[in-house]
């Protein structure tokens, strides 16, 4: 366990530096591209439920209009349609022509590194959840303590099981159970078979949107 964490943290750093390095052009030109396109800041900030429970500040580019989460929650049609399944709606109207495009191809995940180099997440883990989206969870399916712990035992990930298997086109139980899954394993290499199929599982963008 504690020889695994620590491969494990060594591969986050060295691979998130060079990550870094080979795609400053496109974070360069993505930030670019977000500002001039509505002249509001391009990144994007909120809290996420991290390992053990502690939230922390998880960071993305901006694919929506600066104000969507006070349209998420003011629109109670739009936020049920969002939570009733895979917690995205197809084609939610929040999101803008770039957002649409770095959402597809997972560009908005970007900033993400930095939360990896602060040490909030790992390149590969469970999809990291919201408060809210945990709490309704935690009520509506009161039986599952033990599966929710085992996801919040390990640090929320920027790829993941989930997001090389479909994400989107899959339900948001079964991406619980799979997270879940995953958790279990800790096995630097399953995290290393993830990483190495996370490039066409970009490419296909399947149930990206």
């Amino acid at each position: 366990m504690i020889l695994y964490e620590g491969v494990k943290r060594v591969l986050d750093i060295v691979l998130s530096l060079i990550l870094l390095v080979i795609l400053s052009p496109v974070f360069t030109l993505t930030f670019v591209s977000i500002f001039f396109y509505d002249f509001c800041p391009p990144l994007y900030s909120q809290k996420r439920v991290g390992r053990y429970r502690h939230e922390f500040t998880f960071y993305k580019f901006r694919s929506m209009v600066k104000n969507a989460d006070k349209i998420l929650f003011a629109n109670k049609e739009l936020y049920n349609q969002m939570r009733s399944g895979t917690n995205k709606v197809a084609n939610d109207p929040r999101i803008t022509p770039i957002g649409r495009f770095i959402r597809k191809f997972s560009i908005d995940e970007l900033p993400q590194i930095f939360n990896v180099l602060k040490g909030d997440m790992s390149l590969v883990g469970p999809r990291a959840l919201r408060p809210d989206e945990l709490s309704k969870y935690e009520m509506e399916h009161p039986k599952s303590k033990l599966l929710i712990d085992q996801i919040l035992s390990v640090s929320p990930g920027i790829t993941g099981y989930w997001q090389v298997s479909g994400r989107s086109r899959i339900s948001f139980d079964k991406r619980m159970e799979m997270e879940a899954e995953y958790s279990n394993k800790k096995s630097i290499l399953f995290d290393l078979l993830i990483i190495s199929k996370t490039p066409l599982a970009v490419l296909r963008a399947e149930g990206a949107y």
